[in-house]
């Protein structure tokens, strides 16, 4: 009983939490109806599951469609099969949603069904046939549990800008009587994340409801609030950048990020950061000059070569020492004494809420910085700390596994399941401008005229 009271309490809170407009999922009339959920279960990886973190966290939006008389079909895209160059997609076992499937079947006890379409000659599947139609009687009959669609970029309609497209989202809607989005990571604006919420009844799933209530403590932080920002590129992240610098009190920058903002601030050349980015970076270095929000990591890890961490190839740095015209090697992680430094470790103890999309080292051969920042960060018992992004995540979990497992139930600590997502919301200032939200917002939780 008081589990059941914990859970009722517990979506209440998440519901006052989020724009009302929005239809969610516990408002919706599922009994007898076939329930299309779109999921973003991209972690296939050469036929493989790296991780079935994205995975887990949409069982609870799969388990309740189902308790409350719903029986769901499922869809995802998985990488990127469409070859830019020639715009053939390439169906095969590294983007197959087969192994998705075996692990939900192995994890739920569940009989999926994987419904196969012939493949058109100029690559991926032109459509959706009247071969389902077996699979979805069976599905309302309860012979089967679900219904687990291929991966949805294998469908010339799910990218295209065409008729295919129009097509592809009428099929998907024939399918069933509600659409439910539960992909958060998704926010390109596709034919089953966007367009099909103008022909079904939709609702924002559980999990995009936890997504956006966290992203609200990144965008509407208790102070003091730290970021921690690294990328493997500049230009990616301008725009998210400037966006969280207006908003924190303390920034954090690593990887190529960190390099190309020490390259513009002190007039310095490090390998692979090129001058276009340099340049780029002169404005964050200006605006800092004026506010001060940066913290610089006073060392970093040098090295000679980027084919592995080669003694006698590598050695500590210390930005103070950095003079105007200097050439570096490749600069490659953040040392372990950055974070013994008492400005730091002040800035981080002190912090309320801490937000971190980075992996600060080149991987996998430079890595501590990312393992001693994340135990850094842990000590701090009283911050709520959220995670951004597949590679923190991965790289969080691969170097400190058993904190890890000890944080996954801790109340402090949110991991959001995209990190793309997550970075194009903040440089919107807002959830609630990503296409599949607005998508849902404009059209779902109504019938269609």
């Amino acid at each position: 009983m008081n589990s059941m009271v914990n859970e009722s309490s517990g979506l209440k809170a998440m519901e006052s939490a989020i724009d009302p407009r929005l239809p969610l999922l516990q408002h919706a009339d599922l009994e007898n109806k076939i329930v299309l959920i779109r999921v973003d279960h991209n972690v296939v990886k050469k036929g493989r599951i790296q991780d079935p973190f994205r995975i887990d966290q949409t069982i609870g939006t799969i388990f309740n469609v189902v308790a409350r008389g719903g029986r769901p079909i499922l869809m995802t895209h998985v990488g990127r099969p469409r070859d830019e160059k020639s715009n053939r997609i390439h169906m095969d076992a590294s983007t197959s949603v087969d192994p998705i499937v075996s692990y939900l079947e192995h994890k739920l006890h569940v009989k999926i069904h994987i419904p196969r379409f012939s493949e058109d000659r100029e690559g991926g599947i032109a459509g959706i046939d009247t071969s389902i139609n077996i699979p979805i009687r069976d599905l309302r009959e309860k012979k089967i549990d679900a219904i687990y669609l291929p991966n949805t970029r294998w469908f010339q309609g799910e990218e295209a800008d065409s008729d295919e497209r129009n097509s592809f989202t009428v099929q998907l809607a024939g399918l069933a009587d509600i659409f439910v989005n539960d992909a958060f990571g998704s926010w390109q604006p596709h034919a089953s994340t966007c367009d099909i919420t103008r022909h079904l009844p939709s609702y924002a799933g559980f999990l995009m409801q936890r997504e956006i209530q966290n992203l609200d403590k990144v965008l509407k932080p208790e102070r003091p609030f730290l970021s921690v920002v690294a990328g493997a590129k500049y230009n990616t992240k301008i725009g998210p950048l400037s966006e969280i610098y207006k908003t924190v009190d303390t920034l954090i920058l690593g990887g190529v990020i960190y390099n190309t903002y020490l390259c513009a601030r002190y007039g310095v050349s490090i390998e692979g950061v090129s001058k276009e980015d340099i340049k780029a970076a002169a404005d964050l270095v200006a605006m800092d000059a004026r506010h001060k929000k940066i913290l610089e990591l006073p060392c970093v890890y040098e090295s000679d070569t980027m084919e592995g961490k080669i003694d006698g190839h590598f050695r500590v740095r210390h930005v103070k020492e950095l003079k105007e015209g200097m050439k570096l090697g490749y600069v490659l992680d953040i040392a372990k004494e950055s974070f013994d430094d008492p400005v730091v470790s002040d800035a981080i103890n002190s912090a309320q809420t801490i937000f971190v999309n980075a992996v600060m080292g080149y991987t996998p051969y430079f890595t501590e910085g990312s393992a001693v920042m994340d135990q850094k960060i842990d000590r701090n018992k009283k911050a709520r700390k959220l995670y951004g992004g597949g590679d923190t995540l991965q790289e969080f979990k691969d170097l400190n596994p058993g904190l890890y497992l000890s944080v996954m139930d801790d109340s402090q600590y949110y991991f959001f399941t995209g990190g793309g997502t997550v970075l194009k919301a903040i440089e919107q200032g807002t959830p609630y401008g990503l296409d599949p939200v607005k998508a849902l917002i404009e059209n779902g939780g109504r019938q269609p005229s």
